[in-house]
């Protein structure tokens, strides 16, 4: 047990370096930045294979299961998904959406940040977190700029409400779509739990950031404000590319909810309707005698990266399991109280290991659980804290480090304290509620 401890010591130490200190890298042999926060844990599986403690034979079982927890399977169901939503992003449909709800909000702050926070909250429910957070930011501190007021607001806002929401359905957040497809729960039966706690988590969101930037909402934007949303990224070019891509989105989610009475696994299901897009739009664009550019961008901002990640922590998981470590944690967390248990263990994990690892790490401890309404409860808490541990430091997800990139590199000045004082002000009350909403339902 010793060894396999300090490579994972080693493995999440060196991930939460890069991820603070360098999380990418520029390649001079391909003119490209690429992430390398990976590359600490795919040494830690290597290392487990080279000493033996896993076999080959012991990763391949694990990595090819006929089961749902098969994690080549999630990450499939994961960038189907995210293709959809990006191809949305490439035709434009989130910044016609960003710049409709700032002209109907006119010089109201306050009416502005509502519409915000409503409308990244919809959006990520039907999308992804990550994908409305790094399509809202650009537009933030462009709008903030021409409208002279203080962006913290509306960047806290919209982090804060994609984070949230993203806990509704399956599809919002990865962590989401390991824990239940380990869990083997449908999608019908995710919703039926979550859209409460969701709800309450999302209310005390929204009223702590009205209560936390008041004043600064109350001041009026100037004449500039509105020319922010008139320009050429408010605009939907192709309308015909649009109306695919939300044809396909819509179908997709329909037929997830819908997967438990369908002979096709939801993994595949999402593969389907992104190769049905890919084919729709080449077609599109040969009847129109044009090169299919959206496609290819649209593959090419795919999180590739995630990929060795999450294998490389699966296996470091495995290895855990395998050596009692995943049985000794759940008998530290066995007691009365499960939801609150667990809540509160995996929102602090995030903050230490981020919310991915975190889900890899839990998923085999929440199966375990011999009592399968304490089994439940553990789940769905372990979902609350993988999405809302993202705002409470910026270690919680992956999405916290790329947006806080984003934020410098648009000149917006958030330090580590910042981030946590009001990361905590946020989020410890929506977690409380939204325990508090999977004991009750």
């Amino acid at each position: 047990m010793i060894p396999v401890l300090c490579i994972l010591a080693f493995s999440v130490l060196g991930l939460i370096l890069l991820v603070l200190l360098k999380p990418s890298a520029r390649l001079p042999l391909i003119g490209a930045t690429v992430s390398i926060y990976w590359v600490p844990p795919l040494l830690g599986a290597i290392a487990l294979l080279l000493s033996g403690l896993l076999s080959p034979g012991e990763i391949l079982s694990g990595l090819t299961a006929s089961g749902d927890v098969n994690p080549l399977k999630i990450l499939t169901l994961f960038l189907s998904m995210t293709l959809l939503s990006v191809f949305l992003d490439e035709a434009n449909f989130f910044g016609y959406l960003a710049s409709a709800i700032l002209k109907k909000a006119g010089k109201n702050q306050t009416v502005f940040f509502l519409y915000l926070f409503l409308t990244v909250s919809v959006l990520t429910i039907f999308t992804s977190n990550d994908i409305i957070v790094l399509t809202f930011t650009p537009f933030l501190c462009y709008f903030s700029k021409k409208a002279k007021i203080d962006p913290l607001p509306y960047f806290i806002c919209e982090f804060a409400a994609a984070n949230t929401f993203s806990m509704a359905l399956m599809i919002g957040n990865p962590t989401n779509i390991y824990l239940s497809a380990s869990a083997g729960i449908s999608f019908g039966e995710y919703l039926s739990k979550m859209w409460l706690p969701t709800l309450l988590a999302g209310g005390a969101v929204l009223g702590m950031l009205l209560l936390l930037f008041r004043k600064r909402l109350s001041l009026p934007m100037t004449n500039d404000a509105l020319d922010a949303g008139g320009g050429e990224e408010s605009t939907i070019k192709d309308k015909g590319l649009l109306v695919i891509g939300l044809i396909h989105l819509s179908l997709c989610i329909l037929s997830l909810a819908v997967s438990s009475y369908l002979p096709l696994p939801m993994w595949l299901l999402c593969l389907a309707f992104a190769l049905s897009l890919l084919l729709c739009v080449s077609v599109y664009h040969a009847v129109r005698r044009k090169k299919p550019r959206i496609l290819i961008r649209s593959m090419g901002r795919l999180p590739y990266d995630i990929v060795p990640f999450v294998l490389s922590m699966f296996i470091l998981v495995l290895a855990l399991d395998r050596y009692g470590v995943t049985t000794v944690i759940r008998d530290f967390l066995a007691g009365d109280g499960a939801a609150i248990r667990y809540g509160v263990a995996s929102f602090l994990s995030a903050n230490v290991v981020n919310n991915i690892p975190m889900s890899v790490l839990y998923s085999p401890i929440i199966e375990g659980i011999a009592d399968a309404a304490v089994r439940s409860d553990a789940l769905y808490a372990t979902v609350i804290g993988s999405n809302l541990g993202a705002f409470f430091t910026p270690i919680g997800a992956l999405a916290g480090i790329m947006w806080s990139a984003m934020l410098k590199k648009y000149g917006v000045r958030l330090t580590f304290a910042q981030f946590v004082r009001y990361g905590a002000a946020i989020a410890l009350p929506a977690l409380a509620l939204a325990i508090l909403g999977v004991i009750v339902i």
